[in-house]
């Protein structure tokens, strides 16, 4: 399994970047396990690269999950009403 963390912001100025570099960690391994702990700004532009990833690793018959869900991403997760949608275990601290 692959663990990567990702850091700073994940919005529209980062979004580009942010969807190449995650893609390819997708394409490193089977299963892809992404810290979201220090994610520090997140708009709807980011909320699309997670939801397209994990589209993009269920038609790949890969496994991906979302842990360590910072404020940031649990707002617009809470505000979105996305947050079962995704399926990963969400804990509040």
């Amino acid at each position: 399994m692959l663990k990567h963390a990702i850091s700073g912001e994940l919005t529209i100025y980062t979004a580009a970047a942010e969807k190449a570099a995650l893609h390819a960690l997708l394409d490193r391994d089977s299963e892809l396990e992404l810290n979201l702990a220090q994610i520090n700004e997140m708009d709807s532009a980011g909320l699309q690269i997670l939801i397209a990833l994990k589209t993009e690793a269920a038609k790949k018959s890969k496994k991906l999950s979302y842990v360590m869900h910072s404020k940031a991403v649990l707002d617009i997760l809470e505000m979105t009403n996305m947050t079962i949608a995704f399926g990963d275990q969400i804990i509040l601290t």
